[in-house]
């Protein structure tokens, strides 16, 4: 994307992500400064981070991420059109050394053929606000997306929320201040 970027990404180890971030920020910046001769900070803030239910949201994330040029104007009429990303590799077989296939993915079929047309089959609806709406509060807020069951465990393991519980209110609606 022009101003952002989405990473789809699975860590190895503890705290992981954030140490891959570090050494974006750290040697990326760092390199592009260089050859663009100039100075400072190159990213607008910090990066927001969710963690997913991968059985129930991997490939919803996939394709959000996929949809984005689309959805932004001008960039892509279709995901295939889009120089930047994975859905070449996932529903066309095109060669990506960035990508691995998760189990999710492999599930879509037997073979790589029927992989990828079971693939380019999600991308035939469109994903409803709903979907789109928490997908990016739960990034942007830093909540668990998954199933109740999922975040339940999650919330236990790290003793924390990990979804908003629904207090407070819009302060700006008459609701809120009790007016009718």
């Amino acid at each position: 994307m022009t101003n952002h970027v989405h990473l789809l990404v699975t860590p190895h180890v503890q705290d992981g992500i954030s140490k891959m971030m570090q050494m974006v920020g750290r040697y990326y910046v760092q390199y592009f400064n260089n050859c663009y001769k100039r100075t400072g900070t190159l990213w607008e803030g910090r990066y927001k981070a969710t963690l997913i239910d991968s059985e129930h949201y991997l490939l919803t994330c996939m394709r959000y991420i996929e949809l984005n040029p689309v959805r932004a104007q001008n960039m892509a009429k279709h995901p295939a059109d889009y120089t930047w990303s994975s859905y070449g590799f996932n529903a066309l077989g095109k060669e990506d050394a960035l990508v691995t296939p998760r189990l999710e993915y492999k599930r879509l079929g037997a073979t790589e053929k029927a992989r990828q047309t079971a693939y380019r089959q999600l991308f035939r609806t469109q994903l409803s606000e709903t979907t789109l709406t928490d997908l990016r509060d739960a990034t942007n807020k830093a909540w668990v997306l998954g199933s109740e069951a999922f975040k339940a465990k999650i919330s236990k393991q790290i003793d924390r929320a990990v979804e908003s519980s629904g207090h407070g209110g819009d302060r700006k609606s008459e609701e809120y201040w009790g007016e009718s």
